[in-house]
């Protein structure tokens, strides 16, 4: 790439952005051919596990505003009787992992390995906090 130094600059900038910056992008463009390949179909059963947590985590008082749950993705509000890393601390004594994402929220995933009695349990858990 030719061009003044700003210019080159932004364009490095730009191309890590794009995951330029990666050293071995082959092997996740190769991980995610693979997902797209073999999973799509798993992914409905991702969306719907989300929504499962996501209807538990409504009807808690600690529980502030939930993103709307499109994906495997939940992101909610913690408040009152829980900030979010005693939350996710408070999981974790179960084996379940979720990060808190700020001061205020805290987000979940489901994936592949997550199965249906694993939601079920974590349903439960959700009930009795």
């Amino acid at each position: 790439m030719l061009g003044k130094h700003d210019f080159i600059k932004k364009a490095r900038r730009i191309r890590k952005v794009f995951g330029g910056g990666m050293r071995q992008a082959g092997f996740l463009a190769a991980a995610g051919i693979y997902a797209l390949q073999n999973n799509i179909n798993r992914l409905a059963d991702d969306h719907l596990a989300a929504k499962e947590i996501a209807k538990a985590l409504m009807e808690k008082d600690f529980i502030g505003k939930i993103t709307p749950v499109e994906t495997n993705i939940i992101i909610f509000e913690v408040k009152d009787s829980y900030s979010p890393k005693e939350f996710c601390d408070k999981l974790k004594l179960y084996n379940v992992l979720c990060l808190p994402i700020s001061a205020t929220q805290v987000r979940m995933v489901t994936h592949l390995d997550v199965t249906k009695e694993m939601v079920k349990k974590l349903v439960e858990i959700i009930e009795s906090m």
